[in-house]
């Protein structure tokens, strides 16, 4: 039986101790109103997010710009003028659980829409080996890309070569591999008996690639 963890907080801070991993993770804060207060002030947009769950239930988008404040949770954005406003509105929709803040990161999209990237590797007699790397485009009018959600789940290659035409697709394939053996060897040391994991990469369109959740029961 493969090891599950469940906690986004003990995933993300095991990578975090690794700076060869740490420079890929968005800068993430729990959530209160200061630290999103701050976090809005220093990047413009942000994600908040249950510390236990998935398939994107809860997710909410958070903005500032002109003096404005916004959040998308699902397909409805609502504006405020003040951030005590706003506050006190995104309290009352997130779902009744933990929270936490991920920095923001604007995702190279296919017509409009974010995409993001999901890896699986499973451990076997013979080592880790890759079972799939497939590129999840977010259903209209979405921010999220999951699958569960509306998502259409698209080849690496093509998710590539339509959101970041100018930049080398079967390099960057390669990065992510190579990233994730990385990442694999680090969770494997930090939480003995996992088996199978699934990393979900975001690429902006530098073409950096972002961690943006680590699963132990990806889909």
């Amino acid at each position: 039986m493969s090891r599950q963890l469940a906690s986004k907080w003990r995933k993300t801070a095991a990578l975090m101790k690794y700076p060869v991993a740490a420079v890929h993770i968005p800068q993430t804060k729990a959530f209160n109103p200061g630290n999103l207060l701050q976090m809005l002030s220093r990047y413009g947009m942000v994600y908040v997010k249950p510390i236990v769950g998935g398939g994107g239930y809860g997710v909410i988008r958070v903005s500032a710009s002109g003096g404005a404040y916004r959040y998308t949770h699902m397909k409805t954005t609502r504006s405020f003028a003040s951030f005590s406003q706003m506050y006190r509105s995104l309290v009352r929709v997130k779902a009744r659980r933990r929270y936490l803040i991920q920095q923001g990161i604007h995702l190279a999209t296919i017509q409009g829409r974010p995409v993001d990237y999901r890896v699986k590797v499973v451990k076997t007699e013979r080592g880790w080996v890759f079972r799939s790397l497939v590129g999840r485009l977010a259903r209209p009018g979405l921010c999220v890309t999951n699958l569960s959600k509306g998502g259409t789940m698209l080849s690496g290659r093509r998710a590539l070569g339509l959101s970041l035409p100018h930049i080398s697709g079967r390099h960057k394939r390669r990065e992510m591999r190579s990233l994730t053996l990385t990442c694999t060897y680090i969770m494997e040391s930090q939480f003995p008996g996992v088996g199978q994991l699934g990393f979900d990469y975001g690429l902006d369109y530098s073409g950096k690639i972002w961690i943006l959740e680590v699963n132990t029961r990806p889909q």
